[in-house]
């Protein structure tokens, strides 16, 4: 029988309460803390300026309101091409180069400011290029390249320190995938696989378990260095390289199965952009525009379409980093 306006549900994809305004199911946030609302922390973490050098840089953002960055710390090793991912706590660093392929992860507080700490290693050195996502307590980083690309798949317990273990693997051999959460999957977007083809393709995982990934369905063109975020329900892919630098942003809806969809632009056309979110706005941040690194900022809600908008700057213009939050849709 079909739901009726102000019908409620519970969904045990998300595991939040939903409720029906007679044209779709919205979840119904209430007594979040404020990381969750409005008070999200968004952190952008290494690269270098103006597309140069490996930097250990750490920036952050509030994500309710707009304005540039401000310094947070630093890395302990500065690095390019990194995985992140976030409990609402910490937020964790894997991977990446120097020019030297790394396996080292660190960690800070979101909360405060300062400098990273050593958390422990992957399961092998791999520049991971926003392959990580999290729950609130298990953070996962997929693909690589080693230096061959590679479908590995290692997770960590965010709370604690110590080494990554091995989760499963990614469909295909992939590097410079997107990736995105609820608190229960785990979603790779696009990326590189062997022979140097853009892919279209998107998986997933079941976050609290162990295993391979199986296909979700695919973007609506093949993409790579793009930046993902996500409410607890939507995903959300922008920007990024098909081959040349695009604007595009594509959702999906995370706890069912099938293609992407169009969401509408970012303002400028960018690949190698660092993403991340409250559970209300996704904000892009940095990126290749068109050939060097940029401070550029949007933001868009995530429940709506439409062209994103400007947030304001880095106040250190980037790309081929990695961005997180303490109040991403996984938690």
């Amino acid at each position: 029988m079909p739901a009726s306006p102000g019908a409620l549900r519970f969904n045990t994809d998300s595991n939040k309460l939903e409720l029906f305004d007679g044209n779709q199911w919205t979840e119904i946030v209430a007594s979040s803390p404020d990381s969750q609302t409005g008070g999200a922390r968004g952190l952008v973490v290494g690269s270098g300026p103006d597309g140069g050098g490996a930097s250990n840089v750490i920036q952050y953002i509030t994500i309710s309101t707009t304005g540039n960055s401000i310094d947070f710390g630093d890395l302990i090793t500065g690095r390019r091409q990194l995985g992140a991912c976030a409990s609402s706590t910490r937020g964790v660093f894997a991977g990446g180069y120097t020019p030297t392929i790394l396996n080292s992860i660190e960690f800070v507080t979101i909360s405060s400011t300062g400098n990273a700490s050593s958390f422990g290693n992957l399961s092998q050195t791999r520049r991971c290029a926003n392959g990580g996502l999290s729950n609130t307590t298990r953070g996962v980083f997929g693909g690589g390249y080693t230096p061959t690309r590679v479908n590995t798949i290692d997770y960590i317990t965010i709370a604690s320190t110590g080494n990554a273990q091995d989760f499963g693997d990614l469909s295909v051999v992939k590097e410079r995938t997107s990736s995105c959460s609820s608190s229960t999957r785990g979603i790779f977007a696009g990326g590189i696989t062997d022979p140097s083809s853009s892919i279209n393709s998107i998986d997933f995982i079941t976050i609290s378990t162990l295993g391979n990934a199986a296909d979700f369905g695919d973007l609506t063109t093949s993409q790579f260095y793009m930046g993902g975020c996500s409410s607890a329900t939507r995903g959300l892919f922008g920007g990024g390289n098909n081959p040349g630098k695009t604007n595009l942003i594509d959702y999906i809806t995370i706890s069912t199965l099938g293609n992407a969809v169009n969401f509408g632009n970012l303002t400028v056309a960018r690949d190698s952009v660092s993403a991340c979110s409250s559970y209300v706005r996704g904000t892009w941040h940095g990126g290749r525009a068109p050939g060097a690194g940029s401070n550029i900022i949007d933001y868009v809600t995530i429940a709506s379409i439409g062209n994103a908008i400007d947030f304001g700057d880095l106040y250190f213009g980037t790309d081929m980093h990695t961005a997180c939050s303490n109040g991403h849709g996984g938690l």
